[in-house]
């Protein structure tokens, strides 16, 4: 229920960081940007869906019960985490394949 959290932070985090070192930074950081901002779109939309995140407060249906918050921290660091990891190993093996692919020009 809480596992897009992790991601979106990142991809939060990517977006700042390219915007405050503008032409600064790889040319591959888009790329990763729109993987994170994806994946977190589609886990909220999959979420909704699901009805374990409503339009209101408290947004998380775990949090409507005692100890929610625990599970919730539970599933970040087991599941988002890794979600994280995953995703940034996927984009930085693809900067590394397309870093060593002859262009074609």
């Amino acid at each position: 229920m809480s596992c897009f959290v992790v991601p979106l932070v990142q991809a939060i985090a990517t977006s700042a960081y390219r915007k405050a070192k503008k032409g600064k930074v790889s040319s591959e950081l888009p790329t990763l940007e729109k993987m994170l901002w994806g994946g977190s779109i589609m886990l909220i939309v999959d979420h909704v869906i699901n009805g374990e995140l409503t339009w209101r407060f408290p947004f998380f249906t775990a949090l409507d019960q005692a100890g929610g918050g625990a599970v919730m921290l539970k599933e970040m660091l087991t599941v988002g985490v890794p979600m994280s990891l995953v995703i940034t190993a996927v984009w930085w093996v693809y900067v590394l394949v397309k870093q060593k692919k002859p262009s074609l020009q």
